[in-house]
């Protein structure tokens, strides 16, 4: 149908983060009945042409969260379409090119990594979904040794918190150690990738570098689905990632044994991608 009478979407904007990119646009006036918005993108482009091959999604929001784009910076271009109640096709809107932002894991160099920043969660114990196993396997938490322990066996998938039942309702603690001859220059980064995480009540983690108190690590609300599915990759998959990098203190880590501990005392689970000490 003609598109002659339903409003193009304008003010469309967008924000660069780690992993994604965070579409919003101005709805359309009222005096438009909206069925949805679909978004259309093209990667590295300035501009996309509109169709069913460069579709991304239909949202009855002013507001997409393009996800799952990894460590890399990756550049898209987008239009958005409004589709009226009777199914007439608003022009596409001015096309908007942006892009995400780079990860340290793309550009640093590894110090101490559990896991693959891949978007899986499959190569941790009890993946995809034994999280009834936690407390017979891990009773007293996690306390990991890179280049000894192998994440199959003894790295949880999962990070129960006091608001999981199935966990006993209480605090644990995951813990990993490694070993550096000489502690590089400059800045050493935390890197936290999520496949999931409990969308009402993620929570959060009290993060320690050799008993140092460094910070409460507080995690984004995920789609409730990483403890029965461990792949975001997959088309079509409702898994909510989320990544948080931070800087650690100048000074905190040491030659010889270092550990890292992070005390799950709030909230529900979050389910691993991969984590990691980078040298920036």
């Amino acid at each position: 149908m003609s598109g002659r009478h339903v409003r193009t979407v304008t003010g469309l904007r967008a924000e660069g983060q780690l992993g994604r990119i965070e579409l919003d646009w101005t709805p359309v006036p009222w005096d438009t009945v909206v069925d949805h918005y679909a978004v259309y993108g093209a990667p590295d482009a300035a501009d996309v042409e509109v169709g069913p091959a460069t579709l991304l999604t239909k949202t009855v929001y002013p507001h997409f969260r393009h996800s799952g784009l990894g460590g890399n910076a990756r550049r898209f271009a987008y239009r958005v379409v409004t589709v009226d109640a009777a199914g007439a096709r608003s022009k596409p809107s001015a096309p908007l090119a942006a892009s995400s932002q780079v990860s340290v894991t793309a550009t640093g160099s590894p110090l101490a990594v559990i896991g693959q920043y891949d978007g899986k969660g499959l190569e941790f114990a009890l993946s995809p979904n034994g999280y009834s196993r936690f407390p017979a396997t891990f009773p007293d938490g996690v306390d990991f040794r890179v280049g000894a322990d192998a994440p199959g066996t003894g790295w949880s998938y999962l990070f129960p918190g006091p608001s999981d039942s199935w966990a006993g309702r209480r605090t644990y603690t995951f813990r990993f150690r490694f070993d550096l001859a000489a502690v590089p220059t400059g800045e050493i980064w935390l890197a936290v990738w999520l496949i999931d995480s409990h969308a009402t009540i993620p929570g959060s983690a009290l993060l320690s570098v050799n008993d140092t108190a460094v910070d409460r690590l507080r995690f984004e609300g995920g789609a409730t689905r990483g403890s029965l599915e461990g792949d975001t990759t997959v088309p079509g998959t409702r898994l909510r990632p989320s990544y948080l990098e931070r800087p650690l203190p100048a000074g905190l880590i040491q030659p010889g044994e270092n550990v890292v501990t992070m005390v799950k005392d709030e909230g529900s689970w979050i389910a691993w991608d991969a984590i990691g000490l980078f040298a920036a």
